[in-house]
């Protein structure tokens, strides 16, 4: 494990500003609170624009989740799984191309999105993605999403608090 190199509050900011910018210029508008709710995920390796994800959470219950997802350009969530818990099969997810392209490994499989395009991800399924030069935003919809539980293949990845949590505590 390396230790967790936490982003700056400047740097999250402006993440955060990234984000609100590109989800307006795909038609998504947000409320000020919405705008300070992005979560700028590095994966504690400090590396955000080549390795993370921006991802704002509109709603995650017991029963289903939607988010909305911004990568800057070549930026890459790193392979995952989201493996069974409390009864469930694992989450089930589904990511809507809104904005540039997103390539989607599913399995060794290879998924090309582009606006308009989707596709359904099977609950305990390793993924990874990656934004094309002109970056992406993806909706997702999905089962409960418990983030925390996420089994990533690379061992030096944990999802770490962020600077807000800092801050906050």
């Amino acid at each position: 494990m390396i230790p967790w190199r936490v982003i700056t509050l400047e740097e999250q900011r402006q993440a955060q500003a990234y984000a609100a910018e590109q989800l307006a210029a795909a038609g998504i508008e947000l409320t000020a609170e919405e705008r300070s709710q992005i979560e700028v995920a590095d994966f504690g390796l400090g590396e955000l624009r080549e390795t993370g994800l921006l991802v704002l959470v509109y709603v995650n219950t017991d029963r289903y989740c939607a988010k909305e997802l911004v990568l800057y350009p070549g930026q890459t969530c790193p392979e995952h799984r989201h493996p069974p818990f409390g009864g469930t099969p694992g989450k089930e997810e589904t990511f809507r191309c809104r904005r540039g392209s997103v390539e989607l490994w599913v399995e060794g499989e290879l998924i090309g999105l582009h606006p308009g395009e989707q596709f359904t991800i099977p609950p305990d399924t390793l993924h990874w993605f990656q934004a094309g030069e002109e970056g992406a935003v993806v909706s997702e919809f999905s089962s409960t999403s418990r983030d925390d539980l996420d089994v990533f293949t690379d061992p030096r990845i944990e999802r770490a608090p962020t600077i807000a949590d800092y801050s906050a505590g």
